[in-house]
């Protein structure tokens, strides 16, 4: 599975985002490329859902805090 690298405001931050954007999506009944873009909302979505990002992991970032041992 993939490591948790999304802190906690991060995690709230992108799931309201997508929420806004996917619901703003579904309540503007425009046409065009700007109406179909909002469905990009699925992405901070899924991410905040799961808690793991494939961009920080790539470039080595992370918002968690660091556990101290």
């Amino acid at each position: 599975m993939l490591k948790t690298n999304v802190g906690g405001a991060d995690r709230i931050l992108r799931i309201v985002v997508g929420l806004v954007l996917l619901g703003w999506f579904f309540v503007d009944q425009g046409t065009g490329f700007w109406h179909w873009a909002k469905l990009i909302g699925i992405v901070p979505l899924v991410t905040g859902l799961m808690g793991s990002c494939p961009g920080y992991s790539i470039f080595g970032m992370s918002t968690c805090p660091m556990k101290r041992s």
